[in-house]
């Protein structure tokens, strides 16, 4: 969220048939027990399979931790991805279906609810090896970004095009960790923000005042 590039692209693998179960119960032990609970036994436990199997698919619980963000990273992606396709022809549009659908989908995530929680409880462990990740999260995120959006030829630069990803990432992270209002309404804003700075037609006037 040590850097995410080569840490996650290895936590990425594919891996045997209990890998992605394994990491699926991590996800769901660490919402509901804490990280600090969290141990290859009670994976095991929870999955069906031997301890040896879980370090076999796994490795250490840093790996652990990476393989879950890489697996949360990956379906954020997706949904940005899945915005985009729908809306070959309309960029303002797509820009708004991407950030609703992100804000979504991050207020019934487990993981990130859990990262949440620790920053008001004594369950610290995991919130340094997740929010250390943050600039690789950010570069992935932008670099998709910034290729969808020049495929619309918006008439900017590349670079340009970079400045204003960039700020609509920021932004809903920030809103993803602390939402100040509906993800419609956020992703409205933002929507109409991205076509006035990409000189695109604005979506519609704001939808929510």
């Amino acid at each position: 969220m040590a850097a995410m590039g080569g840490t996650l692209s290895a936590a990425s693998a594919v891996g045997g048939q209990y890998r992605q179960p394994i990491i699926a119960a991590a996800i769901e032990l660490t919402a509901r027990t804490g990280w600090s609970a969290v141990t290859m036994a009670r994976l095991a436990e929870h999955v069906g399979v031997s301890r040896q199997t879980v370090y076999n698919e796994i490795g250490s619980k840093a790996a652990l931790a990476d393989a879950m963000v890489a697996h949360e990273l990956d379906r954020f992606l997706t949904v940005v991805g899945d915005a985009f396709d729908r809306h070959p022809t309309d960029l303002v549009e797509a820009i708004y279906a991407a950030v609703r659908n992100v804000l979504e989908l991050a207020a019934d995530n487990l993981l990130l609810r859990a990262i949440a929680s620790a920053t008001h409880g004594t369950d610290t462990e995991l919130l340094p090896l997740l929010t250390t990740q943050a600039g690789t999260l950010i570069t992935r995120t932008k670099a998709m970004l910034t290729h969808r959006v020049a495929s619309y030829r918006p008439g900017l630069t590349v670079e340009q095009i970079g400045v204003v990803v960039d700020a609509i990432v920021r932004t809903v992270l920030s809103h993803v960790m602390q939402p100040s209002q509906t993800p419609a309404h956020t992703a409205d804003g933002l929507a109409w923000l991205a076509s006035r700075v990409l000189d695109q037609p604005s979506r519609k006037p704001l939808r929510y005042g």
